[in-house]
């Protein structure tokens, strides 16, 4: 074959593709979404799907599946994404550890978060807050000073090692002169009882987890971990007016896709999710959860991870934490 006709042969072929890949965009979605929730049924990533599930489902004329893939801190579940096939058929829905943490925790991940998971959308955030007992210190000044005068004497509890509260409260110790000893439990229901038995003096999680206790007064609430005041508890500050503006620490999720799918259908659900976020009735019902809507998009979400990324990365290292699955 002359050289003239082999590059006729071949833009005639690079024209077959890229027709090819507009035709597959235009018919997107010609079946039902899975989207894999790398934990247990019933959890928070799961609850946000379905909230948002009906309205998406309208919008985009395909069911939502959920498949829930649990195990090695979610590893299971993220990686079975991450190997998928790059048709935006396949998506997790997972939490900050699954794209800002685990990957500096674990030496065998196995995979990189950053580079092999295209964001789709960040939905929302559950902002973590500093509780202690009824009889503990009236601020997270007063604790902090109490802390460093007294090394050793306090311990703070999470729900896990490695979940953003044992890294908040990790960060909190930091600030302290390292006065603080962790206490990791099996989830947030032992974390509660801990704390109401006298075992921990102060924790820092999710307020869902915790709200019912504040509420019923066995908790007194000293800071949110956010830059602004939470609404359901509008009398609390924020950790910057509580005179630590970088304790800002929360449990967000992000619904993600296999690397190399068109960004056509990342955009176009991007923009369907967002719409669907835009509700107000979306909206009251996912801050009923603990939850407050971010809503950000493909590029607004993949700078936001990195940057947490980086800063749970400083902290883990400086900290020499490590965990093994």
């Amino acid at each position: 074959m002359n050289p003239l006709r082999l590059i006729i042969t071949a833009l005639t072929l690079a024209g077959c593709v890229a027709l090819s890949a507009l035709v597959c965009a235009e018919e997107w979605p010609a079946k039902p979404l899975r989207i894999v929730s790398p934990y247990a049924a019933g959890g928070v990533g799961d609850t946000l799907i379905r909230v948002i599930a009906p309205n998406l489902e309208a919008r985009l004329g395909q069911r939502l599946i959920l498949d829930n893939k649990p195990g090695a801190a979610g590893k299971i579940g993220v990686a079975e994404v991450v190997n998928a096939r790059p048709d935006g058929y396949t998506y997790v829905i997972a939490p900050t550890a699954n794209f800002a943490v685990n990957q500096h925790l674990f030496d065998n991940l196995g995979f990189d978060p950053l580079t092999q998971l295209d964001p789709v959308t960040t939905i929302a955030e559950a902002p973590l807050i500093a509780v202690v007992p009824t009889s503990g210190p009236a601020s997270l000044r007063e604790f902090a000073e109490l802390a460093r005068a007294n090394p050793g004497k306090f311990n703070f509890g999470s729900p896990g090692s490695g979940s953003p509260a044992h890294l908040a409260g990790v960060y909190f110790s930091q600030l302290t002169g390292h006065s603080l000893q962790h206490v990791a439990y099996r989830g947030g229901p032992p974390l509660v009882l801990a704390m109401l038995a006298g075992e921990i003096q102060i924790a820092f999680p999710t307020l869902t987890t915790v709200s019912t206790q504040i509420t019923a007064g066995k908790f007194k609430a000293i800071a949110v971990m956010s830059r602004a005041r939470n609404s359901e508890f509008p009398g609390v500050p924020a950790a910057p007016e509580a005179g630590f503006p970088d304790l800002i620490f929360g449990n967000w999720w992000v619904l993600a896709t296999t690397h190399g799918t068109d960004h056509r259908l990342i955009s176009r659900l991007n923009a369907d999710i967002i719409s669907v976020l835009s509700d107000p009735v979306i909206r009251t019902r996912l801050a009923e959860l603990g939850q407050t809507t971010l809503a950000l998009g493909p590029d607004e979400s993949g700078a936001f991870i990195k940057s947490e990324s980086a800063r749970y990365k400083t902290l883990i290292e400086r900290n020499s934490i490590k965990l093994e699955q």
